[in-house]
């Protein structure tokens, strides 16, 4: 696993704490999983194509998860399909433990 942090995942890391003020914030750049996929990352490098979110903020209280989701995918919007083709959601409110 590669351990650099690129632009995108930077850029990323901050719209997600300006909009959500999270408790808690993890993105994993998980592109490399998906080397010589459709639309995968091709060549080598670090690719930022497909990413794990697991965040916690007290923004997510009372929704439902479908409505989470919608919430970070439209501070997200512009980032896809390119260079972001893929996002994995782990969304919890401050209550929750996952």
């Amino acid at each position: 696993m590669n351990n650099t942090v690129a632009p995108c995942q930077t850029d990323m890391e901050l719209r997600l704490q300006k909009a959500f003020t999270p408790t808690f914030l993890k993105i994993e750049n998980e592109s490399e999983k998906h080397r010589g996929h459709v639309n995968g990352p091709q060549g080598v490098g670090v690719a930022e194509t497909h990413f794990a979110i697991k965040m916690t903020s007290e923004r997510f209280k009372g929704l439902p998860r479908l409505d989470r989701y919608r919430l970070v995918f439209g501070v997200l919007a512009d980032l896809m399909p390119d260079p972001i083709h893929a996002l994995r959601l782990e969304l919890m409110d401050t209550g929750e433990s996952s």
